[in-house]
């Protein structure tokens, strides 16, 4: 018999949507876009166990260690979204952010609804990454109750791996036994249980600020420039390569373009310009400084 899950927050009646297949199309979305707009006020009130999730997150990448989201469904393909968004980026190797999704591969395209329930897997999947204690494990299960997320933390956490879970409802309705729990409450959904509306909004949003904010206290951000994108990506990375070094130094995009070709990379160009420097050693004052260039490069932010 299937458990009875009416209990939670995620999957009870929205009562401003009730009779949203009777309204018009401008009626029906001003009740979506009025639902949308508490998730960023639900995501705020979050905001201690979030800050405490990305300074576990950072002390992982600055030993050295790695991120791993956990999910099924619409939960496991934004974990795998924003892992794979990460090397484009912030230049991170492929293995620092990775996303481990319930049914593998082919559940990014398709949904494979029963690969939730398969602990096994997910004791394998933790297995075949290899995660150690330098590694945090995030598990996303808005419902709270998604069986696959549950068996990898409990796996990960088994070989002393830091571990965060995340859910769309309380934790007296579903508890965890993850180092941090994150609850975002969204509240009932427009389409009783979707769960890729508010709460997927929702997910999205945390999880860029895990990575991005982690990224940025690694040092891969100056000011509000992401100095370590992957350049030779597209011609879209490249023109943005000149900006940023043209921005940085405040110097023209013909100028920003020779410090590029000489030092190869944006970090290395910028550092160039400022201390006066070749490539060489411009690249061995970003060895020293673990590639932090607040600490070689002091702003007038004025």
């Amino acid at each position: 018999m299937a458990q009875n899950r009416g209990h939670l927050l995620t999957e009870q009646q929205n009562q401003r949507s009730m009779h949203i297949d009777r309204m018009n199309i401008g009626e029906a979305f001003d009740v979506i876009n009025g639902e949308d707009r508490a998730v960023a006020d639900a995501v705020r009130r979050a905001r201690p166990q979030i800050c405490e999730a990305i300074q576990c997150v950072v002390r992982a990448f600055q030993r050295g260690g790695r991120l791993f989201y956990v999910g099924a469904g619409t939960s496991g393909r934004l974990g795998v979204i924003d892992a794979a968004e990460c090397p484009p980026t912030f230049m991170t190797p492929p293995e620092m952010v990775q996303g481990i999704i319930a049914g593998g591969e082919p559940a990014i395209r398709r949904s494979i609804e029963g690969a939730e329930d398969r602990t096994d897997d997910a004791v394998k999947a933790i297995a075949q990454c290899e995660v150690t204690a330098e590694d945090v494990v995030m598990g996303i299960a808005t419902g709270g109750t998604t069986p696959f997320v549950h068996a990898a933390l409990a796996e990960a956490k088994r070989r002393g791996a830091g571990t965060i879970f995340f859910a769309c409802v309380p934790e007296h309705a579903q508890e965890d036994e993850a180092d941090i729990s994150i609850r975002v409450l969204t509240g009932p959904e427009v389409i009783t249980g979707s769960t890729r509306m508010k709460a997927g909004t929702a997910t999205k949003m945390v999880l860029n600020m895990i990575t991005t904010i982690s990224m940025i206290r690694i040092g891969k951000v100056f000011g509000n420039l992401m100095v370590d994108l992957n350049r030779d990506a597209c011609a879209k990375l490249r023109d943005r390569a000149i900006r940023i070094v043209q921005a940085a130094t405040d110097t023209s995009r013909d100028k920003a373009e020779q410090l590029l070709r000489h030092g190869e990379d944006v970090k290395t160009a910028i550092v160039m310009h400022f201390e006066n420097a070749d490539r060489k050693e411009a690249s061995q004052m970003l060895l020293r400084s673990n590639g932090r260039l607040n600490d070689l490069i002091e702003r007038n932010d004025d």
